[in-house]
């Protein structure tokens, strides 16, 4: 819609009819009227334009014109402007990093997406990307770990740069090995300084730290000290055929997942742990993490606005244009005569 910032500012277009009206007549002036040369090829006696306004006063087509001029200013100075729809604001909700294993064991192939067995990390990263495009309001970081622990994308409300950095990463990129302490370690450190109300960590592995310097339960103490809040989650499959040259063997893919510790860490800094154990199931442990770390809501709204006073007063200053190019050629006409 348009609206006028200083709407009182209109019973200024009056003004000038007030003075025609109300200030004595001066002196008559010979050929007061505005000649209009344009119309005598249409209508000979047509040499002046005027209006009666009262008793002994006349009102030209010149005034007319200057009028207008007047009263495009004056709604220039009411500031006119364009006010949008409301729009959402999302409120700012939490800190949140994600922290995702790396390691060999991270290639294992035992989880089934759609009809196609695919490895643990390709499944992570299609369900997680659905995560991080929900999570409106929250700045994201991503942290990769093996070996070492590296920060891949600080924090950040840009979700389509943590998506695609997550998309982005293969197994061993940081090593072979599974460093969990130092991953809560780098993790602390990288919310220390944020202001946010809330600081989550999801950390995803399918083993146990055999590498680093930190130990896990020993980072999550300090991830507690910090208000850093922890869920882990433990994935991989139970049971596994493996096919080979004497035949078919089930296997546990997953005996080298440490899910005491990642209790213990989550439990020490009040989190939770889950366990995944298809892409269902890692499906529904990220839905739970969406209750538990609601999502920000958009309560906050704003309307755009655009300023259009410049439009009237553009129109103002071509008529005004206008009006003196009139006067002038009526003025040397004049003089021509």
């Amino acid at each position: 819609m348009v609206e006028l910032i200083w709407p009182w500012m209109l019973v200024f277009i009056v003004f000038p009819w007030v003075l025609i009206r109300f200030l004595p007549e001066g002196k008559p002036v010979q050929e007061a009227a505005l000649r209009m040369p344009a119309l005598e090829r249409f209508c000979p006696d047509a040499v002046t334009v005027e209006v009666v306004a009262a008793p002994g006063k006349r009102i030209t087509a010149r005034f007319i014109m200057a009028w207008l001029i007047w009263s495009l200013v004056v709604v220039a100075g009411a500031r006119p402007q364009w006010t949008g729809k409301p729009m959402a604001l999302p409120l700012v909700g939490r800190d949140l990093m994600m922290a995702v294993d790396l390691s060999g064991s991270m290639s294992t192939q035992d989880f089934l997406l759609g009809d196609q067995m695919v490895d643990r990390l390709t499944a992570t990263q299609y369900v997680a990307s659905e995560f991080i495009e929900r999570r409106v309001g929250d700045r994201l970081g991503l942290i990769l770990f093996g070996r070492q622990a590296y920060l891949q994308t600080p924090l950040t409300f840009d979700r389509q740069t943590v998506r695609t950095f997550l998309g982005e990463a293969v197994v061993g990129l940081a090593g072979k090995e599974t460093a969990i302490g130092d991953a809560i370690g780098l993790a602390v450190k990288k919310v220390r300084d944020g202001s946010a109300p809330s600081r989550v960590l999801i950390l995803l592995t399918d083993g146990a730290n055999t590498a680093g310097e930190l130990e896990p339960l020993k980072a999550a103490e300090l991830a507690a000290n910090e208000g850093l809040r922890i869920h882990t989650i433990g994935v991989g499959a139970d049971e596994m055929i493996i096919r080979s040259f004497f035949g078919n063997r089930k296997v546990n893919p997953s005996s080298d997942l440490d899910e005491k510790a990642l209790t213990g860490i989550a439990e020490k800094t009040g989190g939770h742990y889950f366990r995944a154990r298809d892409v269902k199931a890692l499906e529904g442990v990220y839905e739970q993490l969406d209750k538990l770390e609601p999502i920000a809501r958009e309560d906050r709204h704003y309307r755009p606005i655009r300023t259009l006073f410049h439009w009237p007063l553009g129109a103002a200053f071509v008529l005004a244009v206008l009006l003196g190019l009139v006067v002038g050629i009526g003025n040397h006409r004049k003089g021509q005569a």
